[in-house]
């Protein structure tokens, strides 16, 4: 697939690399064409290809948002949401608020009642969202490893086919797949960026993922 990757820091450049890994063509974009950070990537990455945010989004077959949270809904509206229209996106955003972490524990600009996603699939309604790689460092998105086997990716979405293209991405990238169902879950799952960051901020221990275990 042709892949379009809105946002090019850690996280952005890491899954981009790991499409190329597996054999798509990824175009990796900021909103300046001409950043440092497209330049390294690409000489890092020469199968790539780098370009602004409406690019990649025309480019893209499948997009993946991968921006702060306070600009996603800026970078949807200058990727054009006319590209968004019935892609699937991979959107590995959370709401983190530029407040300084609490005890550990960062702050967010939504509240329970309301997801990032959620605002996200409102702004583009005819695009395909599935939640995916927010609960997890940049470090380990690609395949991960860990002493206790594969850890656990958690998605959800309204789109069941959308879903099911992201859980065979995830499984070709290492990971096992929970559909926690609607967008509407999205609620608890960007939650779960806040505590994973919380062993990093108190003990700077970055290295470690989520498992879900079941009878």
């Amino acid at each position: 697939m042709n892949i379009g990757a809105i946002g090019s820091a850690a996280v952005g450049q890491t899954l981009g690399k790991a499409f190329l890994a597996e054999g798509h063509n990824v175009m990796l974009a900021s909103r300046d064409a001409h950043k440092l950070e497209l330049a390294q990537w690409l000489k890092d990455n020469p199968k790539g290809e780098t370009g602004t945010f409406r690019e990649a989004a025309q480019f893209g077959e499948l997009l993946v948002l991968a921006v702060a949270g306070q600009g996603a809904e800026e970078a949807v509206l200058l990727g054009g949401k006319e590209n968004f229209t019935g892609k699937i996106v991979i959107d590995a955003t959370n709401p983190i608020d530029k407040k300084p972490p609490v005890d550990g524990v960062l702050a967010f600009f939504t509240t329970l009642d309301d997801s990032l996603m959620e605002r996200l699939q409102r702004l583009v309604p005819e695009a395909r969202l599935v939640k995916a790689f927010n609960s997890v460092g940049s470090d380990f998105m690609y395949k991960p490893s860990f002493p206790g086997g594969k850890p656990t990716m958690f998605i959800c979405g309204n789109d069941a086919v959308a879903k099911q293209t992201v859980t065979d991405i995830l499984t070709a990238f290492g990971w096992e797949t929970e559909d926690m169902g609607q967008a509407t879950s999205a609620r608890a799952i960007e939650p779960l960026c806040l505590l994973w960051c919380i062993p990093g901020f108190l003990r700077n221990q970055w290295t470690h993922a989520f498992k879900l275990l079941k009878l």
